[in-house]
């Protein structure tokens, strides 16, 4: 698909409009990340929330757990309801909403709880639709389009780099809802930048794929509707019972995210569906692959929360003699993302399938768990006063390792082993790995009761290491349930 000959490094010029509005929704939602946890675990009195570490650890777990887990009906609203680019519309608004209700400058928490529904509300609508339409701007023959995804995935990366910088910043000396602002503001000019370009997309993604009948329509209104009404109606009556806390309800949560993936793969092995054999051995094969990635992002997924604390606690904070704030460190992973991803795409071009996809998450595994060692060691230097910064860029450099080696294969898997049967959905089985991981590593703060900071680190770690050793133990045979055959690497 051209646009009058105007492109963008090559490119349609459309990819530009979707690389900007995605690197500013990216700003916001790193933005805010890089703050939520300290700003929730702040004193009243340093204009936070007055959480223990541990709630906030929680609450941040779910938070991006639900993240992820709502990418599945705003797939489905945008394929049966509104259509990719006004979901990607509808989603940055009430994303921005949601940061704006945030920056709102009272000591209430409602307004808190609010702008956090909205965003999540908002990125399921935005997130999995912005990148379906840069795909769609592409012939299914074009050669460009895998270059069109790096393009857009460094604008990621760019947002999230710059993000905790100066949300950090501006949030400095208790002026969380100055940082608020930023992330709200971000998204604003992601929203004029999509409208101003949106003639760029020639149409893309501006109808349903398989709209809902007036009938359908009536019928998941009164489900959602329903949905909405009973949820609405049990958490009034757990307040009621005086029982009801934000603490309970984040283990609540958790409980009902991990029913969600037994659920569905139950679904698909124990009925019929028309599955072969094959499909069927190729399912097995990947719900270890499904447990092995949430193990990996139950740890990585610890940078907003438990890294972020220890931060501002434990650490020196200048690099090179520039002092930064803790929220800088969460621009550390990005910073490597761009300077390593180039350099993983070769070497998995090189080595081909010498090295299977169960080595690949192995040997992810065993990096995350490896980056959790050093902050064991990191955690007992702490003890006698603040360690140097550089532990945590080690962490984070060792952890970038490992996404880049499980990260981009997961997409990739999902789609070979899905059953044809269940092609389109199971791509948003993935980011419930993401979900499932995001959550339990959330709960896993309530072990430091009971453990000191550099055993808790040494506990997760060695619960990744031996998953990641028991993937290459079994990877053969995983290899063979897959289907996934040894060929010659390029040269």
């Amino acid at each position: 698909m051209t646009d009058g000959g105007r492109t963008f490094l090559g490119h349609p010029w459309g990819l530009a409009t979707l690389f900007g509005t995605e690197m500013w929704e990216r700003f916001s939602w790193y933005g805010l990340r890089a703050i939520l946890a300290t700003f929730l675990a702040a004193s009243p009195a340093h204009q936070g929330l007055g959480m223990s570490d541990v709630t906030a650890q929680a609450v941040v777990g779910v938070y991006g757990a639900l993240i992820y887990l709502v990418a599945l009906p705003g797939g489905w609203i945008a394929d049966r309801v509104l259509g990719a680019r006004r979901s990607v519309f509808w989603g940055g608004f009430v994303i921005m909403l949601g940061h704006i209700s945030m920056a709102i400058p009272v000591t209430s928490a409602f307004f808190v709880w609010l702008g956090l529904l909205l965003i999540i509300s908002g990125t399921g609508l935005l997130k999995p639709n912005i990148s379906v339409m840069v795909g769609r701007l592409y012939a299914d023959d074009d050669a460009r389009r895998d270059a069109a995804f790096s393009l857009f995935y460094f604008g990621i990366n760019l947002g999230a780099f710059f993000a905790p910088i100066v949300v950090g910043w501006l949030a400095a000396g208790d002026r969380w809802h100055l940082g608020f602002s930023a992330a709200a503001v971000g998204m604003a000019f992601g929203l004029v930048q999509y409208v101003w370009g949106g003639k760029a997309l020639r149409g893309v993604g501006e109808r349903p794929g398989l709209r809902l009948s007036p009938r359908e329509r009536r019928r998941f209104g009164r489900l959602f509707a329903l949905a909405a009404g009973a949820t609405a109606a049990l958490l009034a009556v757990w307040a009621a019972t005086g029982t009801f806390t934000v603490d309970r309800l984040t283990v609540v949560v958790t409980a009902i995210i991990l029913i969600v993936p037994v659920a569905y793969f139950g679904y698909i092995l124990l009925g019929s569906h028309n599955l072969t054999q094959d499909e069927r051995i190729r399912m097995k094969a990947y719900i270890w692959l499904f447990v092995a990635a949430s193990i990996f992002w139950m740890i990585f997924d610890l940078a907003p929360s438990k890294l972020l604390f220890f931060a501002q606690d434990h650490t020196e904070l200048s690099l090179f003699g520039i002092p930064i704030q803790p929220a800088t460190t969460q621009s550390f992973n990005p910073l490597f993302i761009m300077i390593f991803a180039p350099v993983f795409a070769a070497l998995w071009l090189r080595v081909g399938t010498r090295v299977s996809t169960p080595q690949k998450f192995g040997f992810a595994l065993v990096m995350v768990g490896t980056s959790f060692v050093v902050m064991a060691a990191a955690a007992a230097l702490a003890g006698a006063g603040r360690v140097s910064v550089w532990w945590l860029v080690l962490v984070y450099l060792i952890q970038v390792f490992g996404e880049l080696s499980l990260s981009p294969v997961g997409l990739s898997v999902t789609a070979k082993l899905a059953p044809e049967a269940f092609k389109g959905q199971m791509l948003g089985v993935w980011f419930i790995a993401v979900s499932v991981g995001d959550a339990i590593g959330g709960q896993t703060g309530r072990l430091t009761a009971v453990l000191p900071d550099a055993m808790y680190y040494l506990v997760l770690a060695l619960a990744a290491i031996a998953a990641g050793l028991a993937l290459f133990m079994f990877a053969r045979r995983l290899r063979v349930m897959m289907a996934e055959h040894h060929e010659p690497a390029m040269r």
